[in-house]
C-alpha cells in the first residue's frame, strides 16, 4: 500500500518567528488524521507571507516530495500581505474555483466576513492545493465541506487511494455503471 503525502503549510510571519504556536497547521494535521485510515505522511512547513516563498514551497512539495494534496492556512484575507491565492494562482496549472465557492458558502452560515476570504485550489500537475482560512474553527468547517470530493479528484488526477472513517467524513466517489 502506497503512503500518500500529504503537504500543510502554515503561512504566517509572525509563525515563522516562533511567536506562537501554529494551532491551524496541527489543527489541519490532527483533522486529516480523523478522517482518513489509510496512510498518509504529513509534510508540514511554516513559511512567511511572502509570494515567492509560498509558491516555491508548494512547487517542492508537489514536484520535489510527491505531495498528492497540499493544504494551505493563512493569507487568504483582504490584507495587502495576505498573497497565498496569488501563490497558489502562479503554481497551478488549472484552477478549482468550485472548492473556493463551497468554502465561503459554508463560512456564509457562521460569519458575514466570509466573504472576504480568497480562499482558492487549484491542480498542479497530479496534485490538488487547496487554501484554507487561518482561523482553526473555519478551517474545520471548510475542510468539512470540500474533503468530501478530495480522495476522488485525487482519483482522477492518478494518485494514491486515500481511504477514510466513514464515520467522520465520508467520501464522494461515484458508482461504477
Amino acid at each position: 500500500m502506497t503512503t500518500a503525502k500529504i503537504g500543510i503549510v502554515t503561512v504566517s510571519d509572525r509563525a515563522s518567528r516562533g511567536e506562537y504556536e501554529d494551532i491551524s497547521g496541527h489543527g489541519i494535521i490532527n483533522t486529516l488524521k480523523e478522517y482518513l485510515t489509510s496512510s498518509w505522511q504529513p509534510v508540514y512547513q511554516v513559511i512567511p507571507d511572502e509570494q515567492d516563498q509560498i509558491e516555491a514551497t508548494l512547487k517542492k512539495m508537489v514536484d520535489e516530495q510527491g505531495c498528492c494534496l497540499v493544504v494551505t492556512t493563512g493569507g487568504t484575507g483582504p490584507a495587502k500581505r495576505d498573497v497565498t491565492p496569488e501563490a497558489t494562482e502562479a503554481v497551478c496549472d488549472r484552477m478549482m474555483p468550485g472548492f473556493g465557492e463551497l468554502m465561503r458558502a459554508e463560512s456564509l452560515k457562521f460569519v458575514p466576513t466570509a466573504i472576504l476570504s480568497r480562499q482558492t485550489a487549484g491542480l498542479r500537475g497530479s496534485s490538488l492545493i487547496v487554501n484554507l482560512p487561518g482561523k482553526p474553527k473555519s478551517i474545520r468547517e471548510c475542510l468539512d465541506a470540500v474533503f468530501p470530493a478530495i480522495p476522488y479528484c485525487i482519483d482522477l488526477m492518478e494518485g494514491p487511494f486515500l481511504e477514510c472513517d466513514e464515520q467522520v467524513i465520508k467520501p464522494f466517489r461515484p458508482k461504477a455503471k
